[in-house]
């Protein structure tokens, strides 16, 4: 075979790219780059939150977001959820009951608030994420009948929502080592839900065991939010953290949604405000709370996502206006303490709710509705 031969000038321009050609061989052979993988652009409405770890972000969530109604007292907001996530709420907060075997999203009692089957409620929040694939979502289920993990997993199976779920290295994580919003959306597991009580890691890792990856601060208040740790099964110094920020007002005795408040409530700034509590948090731990859980979210125009937009720092600029609060009425000769027109009248509830109610504290029956 005759060998090939080349102009003195020619065959010193090879040499000189042989070992570049090679550097970059090397170079592609080692990338993290796999075909069929999305790289995201946009992580939750903003471009600057996709390098940020899930576990230094600031989300908005809605306390017992299915508790939907206006002049009812067990309603905790007033649109449901397709409306919430698409006004930005990115934390979902259940209350799970066994009605006759099947997993029932209601306030306290079926009988008091039956806001329907978790299998409906699924459903929508898959319809959801197919739609917003570059959003993650966070799932809270407070596990009232302690359902085994195992059961919530059929209804996930059920609706596609497994696949699309995050399950973790360990059942435990401190805040810094989660993954990025931007790994999330690239990985297809835009899904995170956690649960208070029976997680169980082993069986199905991704439902998260709340209390040894979240802590809490009080809930159910009707004076003066504080940033004091409530409820945790971890080290609260390295977890994430989630602040109730939701006012209520006393009934019969039981603390009950206050909407007459909730422009206060949920404002950026002053007295008891959603801004006031994080504020007060951020100074006594270095850092911005995870979670925020609010009622009637719409309350102040859009105020709760620009608290967590600062919080995140980015610019809370929706592209459409969000939701506008329902008026509530008061009805004739339903009385109390409370003047605001805005407050839910003892009326609103439901055939016999009324009752319950009022049973539940002569009876001692412990009814609270969280």
């Amino acid at each position: 075979m005759r060998s090939l031969s080349f102009p003195p000038a020619l065959a010193a321009l090879i040499a000189c790219y042989v070992p570049f050609l090679a550097l970059l061989s090397e170079f592609v052979a080692a990338s993290p780059y796999t075909p069929g993988v999305r790289r995201a652009t946009t992580c939750n409405g903003s471009p600057d939150l996709c390098a940020r770890s899930f576990g230094n972000v600031t989300f908005v969530g809605t306390h017992d977001s299915y508790a939907v109604g206006v002049n009812n007292l067990a309603a905790n907001q007033d649109y449901n959820i397709s409306q919430q996530l698409k006004d930005g709420i990115r934390m979902l907060q259940v209350q799970a009951h066994n009605q006759s075997g099947t997993i029932e999203l209601c306030h306290t009692s079926c009988l008091l608030y039956d806001g329907g089957p978790l299998s409906a409620y699924l459903q929508t929040v898959k319809s959801w994420l197919d739609a917003n694939p570059n959003d993650v979502l966070s799932i809270l289920v407070v596990n009232s009948d302690g359902f085994p993990p195992t059961a919530y997993d059929s209804l996930y199976k059920s609706a596609g929502l497994d696949t699309v779920s995050y399950s973790p290295p360990s059942a435990s994580m401190p805040a810094s080592q989660w993954p990025t919003l931007g790994t999330l959306i690239d990985s297809g597991t835009r899904l995170i839900t956690f649960m208070d009580t029976n997680a169980d890691f082993a069986s199905v890792p991704y439902i998260i065991s709340e209390f040894t990856n979240i802590w809490e601060t009080p809930y159910d208040v009707t004076t003066t939010f504080d940033c004091s740790v409530n409820r945790t099964g971890g080290d609260p110094s390295t977890q994430m953290y989630l602040i109730n920020h939701f006012l209520d007002q006393m009934l019969l005795g039981q603390p009950v949604p206050d909407p007459g408040q909730a422009n206060e409530t949920n404002a950026v700034s002053g007295p008891n405000s959603l801004g006031a509590q994080l504020e007060l948090c951020v100074s006594e731990y270095g850092r911005n709370p995870n979670f925020m859980l609010v009622d009637f979210y719409e309350y102040g125009g859009g105020s709760v996502f620009e608290v967590a937009a600062a919080a995140n720092g980015v610019t809370y600029n929706p592209s459409t206006p969000i939701a506008t609060p329902i008026p509530q009425t008061n009805s004739s000769g339903s009385g109390g303490s409370n003047s605001s027109a805005n407050s839910a009248p003892l009326s609103g509830f439901g055939p016999g709710t009324v009752g319950l109610l009022i049973s539940g504290v002569v009876l001692g029956n412990g009814y609270i509705l969280w």
